[in-house]
């Protein structure tokens, strides 16, 4: 999908209310404490802070932004899709004409399933959906073991080279009669794919309260030197400028990515197996830009697993024991609730604007990467004019956030009015092209700022716990989309159908988030509540 700082602490019993003065304020959001273990009535809540951490060295944060590069989302995201869905239309039929017939950009096309059979888009939509349930039941089951020991830092390597291997796999892909393994492989990739942008962004908090900038502004305030207003919004900027620019080398990533693909996509434009090729030259490319994260990543260890306590099953503990935290944490999951709606109406509007774009394209490698450049250098310069606005201005995140997603909004609202015409509503090319560039303009600083917002509201040392939860809430919350839309295009033959839906879904998230979440009185009871953790523990 898709991070934050330092202290630690167990909750406070049912009874007991956390009171906040300045110097508590001071003490909690600066100080760097040894990892606190709390086990209260059998559920154990960990602190991964060590005041031990290394300082972010320039060379690790440097890796850290050729990870992302190279993990911009063009193979899993893209062309693995595109793919799937061309051998699935080549596979499938014309139901008026019967089986045997050929499916044309006019008519509906099914594929045999189970005992009858299912549209193409409906079938890309089942396989999203199922993909975006196991990403669930990953973060659910293991996103809060990361905080553990090292086990974060080794469960991202794992997943990326799970996915890694799949985009692989890919160039085995070659007929119609291969459209499963294609559905297959693309399941296995954006699983997995879906899973190293939960874990890495988890890194991010790590890294935003360790750089030489972030300690010496602790020091500052600890010396009395600026008051906490300042300093609130000074590390924030410095959350945003980490993530923004993370952001930007996923979009520079994007860019580089797809003109390199060029140079095979109009050279063998007539080779049959071109579309393969660009697959494993797009993965080639992120594992030399992404390999030296796990080479220069400094270790910041988390505290060992509980005695008696499992992997597979304490991130089931924590999460439930985290949710009974809502009275305390307001703010936060008030946001991770409407961010769960929001990502499913956005995510599966991406999927259903690919589906109507690759339709429309024919499947075309070439003019997918066209449209993907658009969207990339769009995307890139508006990360880095987003990130310059808010620091000159000296504007909130949330402020920046609303801006974006406004955008968001609007994408399905345009296409819902396609059901009653075809002048617009992603019918016609200039509106996939008018589509890249506005998505990238407002949705890659989207990315960054929705990041921040929840590294913010992430009670300091808790970060794989509440990002496993945002994570839930950014990837996996999209079972829910995906199986809706596909059921209403199953039964209307009609993909527009599913775009009113959408439109009410992001609307209603949004509006919840613009008028429902206060991050400075979120970041402070987040701060407040892990440091009544670390406080019991004293006790």
């Amino acid at each position: 999908m898709s991070r934050l700082p330092a202290p630690e602490n167990p909750i406070a019993p049912p009874d007991t209310e956390v009171e906040e003065n300045e110097d508590q304020s001071k003490s909690s959001s600066l100080e760097i404490q040894q990892p606190v273990i709390q086990k209260r009535r059998g559920v154990t809540f960990v602190s991964s802070i060590s005041k031990d951490e290394p300082e972010v060295t320039r060379r690790e944060l440097w890796a850290y932004y050729l990870y992302y590069n190279g993990d911009n989302g063009v193979g899993p995201n893209g062309y693995s899709l595109t793919l799937f869905q061309l051998w699935a239309t080549a596979a499938g039929y014309d139901p008026a004409q019967g089986p045997g017939s050929s499916c044309s950009a006019s008519s509906e096309c099914v594929l045999p399933w189970g005992n009858g059979v299912k549209a193409v888009a409906s079938v890309v939509l089942v396989a999203n959906g199922v993909s975006f349930a196991v990403m669930t039941l990953i973060f659910t089951t293991i996103g809060s073991a990361a905080d553990y020991g090292s086990f974060g830092r080794w469960l991202l390597l794992v997943i990326t080279c799970i996915c890694w291997g799949a985009q692989f796999a890919s160039v085995s892909l070659t007929s119609p009669s291969r459209w499963s393994a294609a559905m297959a492989l693309y399941m296995i990739g954006f699983i997995s794919y879906g899973a190293t942008l939960v874990f890495y962004a988890a890194v991010f908090p790590r890294l935003a309260r360790n750089t030489p900038h972030s300690r010496a502004l602790r020091a500052r305030y600890e010396d009395g030197e600026i008051d906490r207003e300042v300093y609130e919004t000074e590390e924030s900027l410095e959350k945003n400028r980490i993530s923004n620019i993370s952001t930007a080398h996923s979009n520079i990533g994007y860019i580089a990515t797809l003109c390199l693909n060029l140079s095979l996509l109009i050279p063998l434009a007539n080779n049959p197996k071109v579309n393969n090729y660009v697959i494993v030259l797009t993965n080639g490319y992120w594992v030399l830009t992404g390999i030296w994260w796990f080479i220069f990543q400094q270790p910041r260890p988390g505290p060992p697993l509980p005695k008696d306590e499992h992997y597979l099953t304490i991130g089931w503990k924590q999460i439930w024991a985290a949710l009974k935290q809502y009275k305390k944490l307001p703010y936060t999951f008030v946001y991770i609730f409407a961010f769960f709606l929001l990502a499913d109406g956005l995510n599966t509007t991406g999927t259903l604007v690919s589906i109507c774009q690759n339709d429309k394209f024919s499947f075309s490698f070439l003019q997918n990467t066209y449209l993907g450049l658009a969207q990339a250098i769009t995307s890139t310069a508006s990360t880095f004019g987003f990130w310059y606005i808010q620091k000159y201005w000296k504007i909130s995140t949330k402020k920046m956030f609303i801006v974006t997603n406004v955008v968001t909004i609007l994408i399905p609202l345009w296409g819902m009015i396609g059901i009653w015409t075809n002048t617009i509503g992603y019918h016609n090319v200039w509106e996939f092209w008018f589509y890249n560039i506005v998505f990238g303009i407002f949705q890659a600083p989207y990315y960054a700022f929705s990041q921040t917002m929840m590294a913010e509201l992430t009670p300091p040392g808790f970060d794989n716990m509440f990002f496993g939860l945002f994570g839930l809430s950014n990837r996996a919350s999209s079972m829910i989309g995906p199986n809706v839309i596909q059921a209403i295009i199953n039964n209307t033959g009609n993909n527009w159908m599913g775009f009113p839906f959408l439109f009410a879904l992001c609307a209603i998230a949004s509006i919840v988030i613009w008028f429902g979440v206060d991050i400075q009185k979120g970041r402070r009871d987040a701060v407040a509540w892990a440091n009544n953790i670390r406080e019991s523990q004293e006790q």
